[in-house]
């Protein structure tokens, strides 16, 4: 095997955060099968899902982190923050408590990571432009 590399897949953990409903398991759930479920179940605890990339020069394995939104669950996620690369931070356009509960969200992912983590902010639900 003299000249060929095989360097270890790069992987990157992607942990999804903000309050219960906004959207966090659609969005994954679209990124991974391109499907809508129309029927809302609650996330219990953590779930956990794995995507290969394949791009122009190289080939990812994202970890994509599903938490729960629910407030019984909340202690359980600081370890999940812990050693991600991406924060995904999810709020419902039609509901602005959600969006002002991104601070809380932000702070928690910052006192976890510091600086060292990308945050992404995603505002869901854009289709109840109506209710906004």
């Amino acid at each position: 095997m003299a000249g060929v590399s095989v360097s270890a897949l790069a992987k990157y953990k992607l942990v999804f955060l903000g309050d219960q409903s906004v959207g966090k398991t659609s969005i994954i759930t679209r990124f991974m099968y391109d499907k809508f479920d129309n029927t809302y179940q609650a996330t219990i605890g953590i779930d956990f899902l794995s995507k290969t990339m394949y791009l122009e020069d190289r080939t990812i394995r994202l970890q994509l982190w599903d938490t729960a939104g629910q407030e019984r669950f909340r202690s359980l996620i600081p370890s999940y923050i812990r050693d991600s690369s991406v924060a995904v931070i999810v709020y419902d356009v039609a509901s602005r408590q959600t969006f002002l509960n991104t601070i809380k969200w932000i702070e928690e992912v910052r006192s976890e990571r510091g600086n060292d983590v990308i945050l992404v902010l995603v505002g869901n639900k854009t289709d109840l432009l109506d209710k906004r």
